[in-house]
């Protein structure tokens, strides 16, 4: 796999490359980013693009980052599914959920979250990668699943409890709690805070840095980073989105 075979090959996720730093911007329509349940939305492509990165043996470090003033803070009704029923979508969705997570942790070299500002869908992305910058109007919720009676199954029901700890993350996850930047480092879920028009620079500086190293000594120090995490989800992510399925179905009907 190099980057000329995935460069453009999703519509929601822009790659570019210097130095063996990879940097992967969310957007959509050029825009910043939205979440949906279709095919090309990002839960569809994220999956598929995250194991051509880890495919790809250029690649030393990965930044992630969304588009303008936000890094995911919202949905975009246009990008729903085209399935009739919430069971005949539940087989693509838990299958792309597992592949979302999966295979975001089998990136084998270190990863940098560049949080560019609110991340109030699915901001676990973000909080998986190694180090977590956030710019100062950036903040942090779970907006996908609980407020909206869904059940918070995929992953998020992992990644939480362990960051924020047992009781913070269940209401986290429970009430759709909002995290400022500041805070959020406060509780060690983010590791700087910067002003916006410094989070990029930051961010490749801390890459540059890194991809200085052997490549595989990267490779080595991200496997034992991720081990625990890879565990975890392994065990709990399969049935997290089965109870999420069963929950949506019973909502549905």
């Amino acid at each position: 796999m190099r980057l000329s075979d995935y460069a453009d090959k999703y519509e929601a996720i822009r790659f570019t490359r210097e130095g063996g730093v990879l940097e992967m911007r969310l957007h959509h329509q050029g825009g910043p980013a939205k979440w949906g349940s279709s095919a090309q939305s990002l839960h569809g492509e994220l999956g598929p693009a995250f194991r051509d990165v880890a495919g790809d043996p250029e690649n030393r470090v990965v930044i992630l980052t969304g588009t303008g003033d936000s890094f995911l803070d919202g949905f975009d009704p246009a990008l729903i599914h085209p399935e009739p029923t919430m069971a005949a979508l539940w087989p693509r969705l838990y299958d792309e959920g597992v592949s979302l997570l999966g295979n975001l942790l089998a990136i084998p070299v270190p990863m940098i979250a560049a949080v560019n500002g609110p991340a109030l869908v699915h901001a676990e992305l973000a909080a998986l990668c190694d180090i977590v910058l956030a710019a100062e109007h950036a903040s942090f919720a779970d907006h996908a699943h609980a407020i909206n009676g869904t059940v918070p199954g995929d992953g998020v029901h992992v990644v939480w409890p362990m960051l924020l700890g047992p009781n913070r993350g269940r209401y986290f996850l429970l009430t759709g709690e909002v995290i400022g930047a500041e805070e959020a480092r406060r509780l060690g879920v983010v590791a700087e805070v910067l002003p916006a028009d410094r989070l990029m620079a930051r961010a490749r500086e801390l890459a540059a840095q890194l991809a200085r190293h052997p490549l595989p000594m990267l490779r080595y120090t991200r496997a034992l980073l991720v081990k625990d995490l890879r565990r975890k989800m392994f065990d709990d992510l399969p049935s997290g989105l089965a109870h999420e399925a069963l929950g949506t179905i019973f909502r549905a009907g």
